[in-house]
């Protein structure tokens, strides 16, 4: 699979065979990418939400009036779901989203995800990231070069100090080293700027069968 290769500053390109990026055909791989995002989705909830039951809100001991005789309906409590500042019924509690997924479905959607978006031409490849005394500018003019408009994934294999602090300050620029690379990642951007070192540790990953 061919991909664009840049320059470390963006200035030139050419395109360059990657035979050991991973190929599908059809819909193979697409479940599996589906179940992996929902699972990262899902695991990343806090599950910490909770609301009060009628026996957890505070007060309401003494019955607001007496039961016949008042011509209004029948209360035992002004802490009843039905009143304002009651208990909540079936409300939500604590509780652990988290999903699990197996290693091999893992692999299986996060080389599905990298063969979709190198297949449709959305992986460019930069020879490295250097900035300048972490100077926002220098990076932001190469990342134009690329690509001029959108939301941008900028991947390395580990991001030099002063390129962190250069491309942090980009609005539309977003990190991520290439161990911690994500299927969710992949599938979420439609344009992915990464540099050589970042992309052969990507493909040992997909090569090796680790997510």
């Amino acid at each position: 699979m061919k991909l664009k290769v840049y320059s470390a500053d963006g200035k030139t390109s050419q395109e360059k065979d990657f035979t050991d990026l991973p190929v599908f055909e059809g819909d193979r791989g697409v479940q599996a990418l589906k179940e992996v995002i929902v699972a990262i989705n899902a695991n990343a909830r806090l599950g910490t939400h909770s609301t009060k039951t009628r026996g957890e809100v505070s007060g309401g001991g003494k019955k607001p009036w007496r039961q016949k005789g008042t011509g209004r309906a029948r209360a035992g409590s002004i802490r009843s779901p039905i009143w304002v500042g009651g208990g909540v019924v079936f409300g939500p509690k604590p509780r652990d989203y988290d999903k699990k997924i197996n290693a091999q479905v893992k692999a299986l959607a996060f080389s599905r995800a990298l063969f979709d978006r190198a297949a449709a031409g959305e992986i460019d490849v930069i020879e490295k990231w250097v900035a300048t005394a972490s100077k926002t500018k220098s990076i932001n003019e190469v990342v134009g070069r690329i690509a001029p408009e959108g939301k941008i994934l900028i991947v390395d294999d580990t991001f030099p100090l002063e390129a962190a602090r250069a491309a942090r300050n980009i609005a539309r620029v977003s990190l991520q080293e290439a161990a911690k690379l994500n299927s969710k990642d992949l599938a979420q951007y439609r344009r992915i700027i990464v540099s050589s070192k970042g992309l052969e540790k990507i493909i040992a990953r997909v090569n090796g069968g680790k997510n």
